[in-house]
């Protein structure tokens, strides 16, 4: 049974950053689309970042681009998120998913993160 563990997440103040990370386990990693995703308090869950099974095709949501980089190394079946610049809107709690856009995706638990003004 696949396992996402995700950490990193904080309370930060607007224009620093952090480096989100997801660990994950009992699936051979490197086989997947991985992404990320986050749901703001009181709004919808949206997506953020998605990453090729190897590592070549990105995709970032309009919002984060040019501030985010989503990354993975599957020797150590981890996923980043490393947010740049952030923003009190960009305060959110933060999910791994494993497949994201199909039937089959799997979620984290999450990791919040708040950026104050």
């Amino acid at each position: 049974q696949v396992q996402l563990e995700e950490s990193g997440g904080g309370s930060v103040q607007t224009g620093d950053s952090l480096r989100l990370s997801c660990l994950a386990s009992g699936r051979t990693f490197s086989l997947y689309t991985m992404g990320w995703f986050r749901q703001a308090p009181g709004k919808e869950r949206e997506f953020v970042a998605s990453i090729s099974w190897n590592g070549v095709s990105t995709d970032y949501a309009n919002s984060v681009k040019g501030r985010f980089t989503i990354s993975r190394v599957n020797a150590k079946s981890t996923l980043y998120l490393e947010m740049n610049s952030l923003k009190p809107e960009d305060t959110a709690v933060y999910y791994c998913v494993e497949q994201p856009h199909t039937p089959s995706a799997f979620w984290g638990q999450g990791t919040l993160v708040t950026v104050s003004s």
